[in-house]
């Protein structure tokens, strides 16, 4: 039998307490699926003293992460605090410059200093992993660095946030309003401290950038992801989609053209009978299309304790078998530095807005959309509301450029009451 592998484990909030506990609980099954023990030598976390639901007497006690990443009877360094920087970052970077491997659940870390941090692992012969960093327990980091290593992956793209999903999906199920979802969603405990962080699309972000630069071989670049939230969608949007048969979705979607590497993670329209269509609560999924494999579509819980630390455990496992992947699935030195490219791959769009309810409105739409070659497929008028009427209009497929032209071209007609709504229709 070989050496147990021996963890440090820094953050003991619910994933760190999660991994403590399938290490104590699983330790036969994990043994006989690696062909050695895991064993955990030493913790740290904010606070000594508060109850976390499981007994960490056992383990040696660290105030600093970045003892903990360096103590000698740590062989992997499991970095569960978070922040893209501060002592997160600095006890990562310490247990690489020591040789030591490191399994993170850090997305924002990743994202912003993920090429150094892959750069560093090589250069001292340890690996960097981060299954849980994306989409909880979901193995898309494997199936993208593994299993489909023998594709070009062509799109890849998925709902992974769970907090924005739920409070989209209770919008159409319940009638909520956006507000009223997310004081819903914010009494549950779904939302990170600053909300922003899921619901203008940040999070999501992070992740998106991080599944783009695997795919693509190239190095990570969150900066150039186009960002919108879902502040903007309504229940009106929510239920006129539906009519229609879409469903909303907060959707990342990252593909390489000609242009460059386009990365957005905004609100769009997806036909209500497919697999992102019907995805509910909480749940997230990915979707990843190679052109040796066709459409692959992972789906399955995107937090919580048990998927996260089953994911973090994922990485572990693999160090303990002694398999040794580049972190973003090729040597870093080999990451190129990709053009950003606007999303302006062809697509139809969802466009609604108010106009003036006089002669002539809709035709002035119209030709605002016809002169910057925007075609319209499907238009209707909703019940007017004292002087205004709202109008929704589905075009045929259009760069996002041409569309813009559209709608300033509609700004300076003066019959349009509230800046238009510009849902793009991702096809799955």
């Amino acid at each position: 039998m070989s050496q147990p592998l021996r963890l440090g484990i820094a953050g003991l909030g619910t994933v760190g307490t999660g991994v403590v506990k399938i290490v104590r609980q699983k330790a036969q099954l994990l043994t006989e699926r690696s062909g050695r023990s895991i064993e955990i030598s030493a913790v740290s976390a904010r606070t000594r003293d508060k109850d976390r639901g499981v007994n960490l007497s056992s383990y040696a006690w660290e105030d600093d992460p970045v003892a903990l990443a360096t103590r000698e009877d740590v062989d992997v360094f499991v970095e569960l605090m978070g922040g893209s920087d501060g002592p997160a970052k600095a006890a990562v970077e310490a247990a690489l410059k020591a040789g030591k491997d490191v399994v993170t659940a850090n997305k924002a870390m990743l994202a912003h200093h993920g090429q150094a941090l892959a750069a560093l692992a090589e250069a001292h012969g340890a690996v960097l992993r981060f299954e849980a960093a994306v989409a909880g327990g979901i193995p898309v980091i494997k199936a993208l660095t593994e299993g489909l290593a023998g594709n070009d992956i062509e799109r890849v793209m998925g709902v992974m946030n769970g907090t924005c999903n739920y409070i989209l999906t209770r919008m159409e199920d319940g009638g909520l309003t956006y507000d009223e979802a997310f004081a819903e969603a914010d009494a549950l405990g779904f939302l990170e401290a600053d909300p922003q962080l899921d619901v203008g699309g940040i999070d999501a972000g992070h992740k998106l950038s991080l599944l783009s630069s695997i795919a693509f071989g190239t190095q990570v670049n969150f900066d150039a992801v186009e960002l919108e939230g879902i502040g903007s969608v309504t229940i009106e949007d929510i239920r006129q989609a539906a009519d229609m048969g879409f469903r909303i979705k907060l959707l990342g979607v990252a593909r390489m053209t000609g242009r460059g590497l386009e990365q957005s993670m905004a609100p769009c329209l997806v036909p209500a009978n497919s697999p992102l269509g019907q995805l509910q609560g909480g749940t997230n999924m990915v979707v990843i299309e190679g052109d040796q494999v066709g459409q692959i579509v992972m789906r399955g819980a995107g937090a919580g304790e048990g998927p996260t630390a089953s994911a973090v455990m994922g990485d572990v496992m693999d160090v303990a078998r002694g398999l040794r992947v580049s972190t973003f699935g090729r040597p870093a030195a080999s990451l190129v530095e990709a053009v950003p490219a606007r999303a302006s791959t062809p697509a139809p769009y969802y466009l609604r807005m108010t106009l003036a309810d006089k002669p002539g409105a809709l035709a002035k739409v119209a030709t605002a959309l016809g002169e910057a070659g925007v075609s319209i497929n499907r238009m209707r008028q909703y019940g007017h509301n004292d002087d205004s009427a709202p109008v929704l209009i589905v075009t045929h497929k259009t760069t996002r450029n041409a569309l813009d032209q559209a709608l300033a071209a509609m700004e300076a007609t003066g019959v349009v009451i509230t800046a238009p709504v510009a849902l793009r229709i991702e096809e799955v």
